[in-house]
């Protein structure tokens, strides 16, 4: 199985999961992907509705969610976009995932 939170191009430290002091946040990142392949189709809606939840808690204005569902040889893969209206939100909810 494949899970992954990325797009952001923050310079991050891998030890502590932290951005760099000198991150320059100019808002051109502001969208979050996800992706994971999960048994059946009730555990990956179950994640969009967990993720959704994480993503409304941190947006000041509505984060643009487009997920997609796609049978797959082991399953169901979920891949999901977060469009936060700022870079700040973005990086919140990322880092408040892992």
């Amino acid at each position: 199985m494949t899970n992954a939170i990325n797009k952001c191009s923050a310079e991050e430290t891998a030890a502590c999961c932290c951005v760099d002091v000198g991150t320059v946040m100019d808002n051109t990142d502001c969208t979050a992907s996800y992706s994971k392949v999960f048994a059946d189709r009730a555990a990956a809606q179950a994640t969009l509705t967990a993720l959704t939840e994480k993503a409304r808690a941190v947006e000041s204005e509505p984060c643009q969610i487009d997920s997609r569902f796609a049978d797959v040889t082991d399953g169901v893969q979920l891949d999901i976009d977060f469009t936060f209206s700022c870079q700040a939100e973005t990086l919140i909810f990322q880092l408040g995932l892992r």
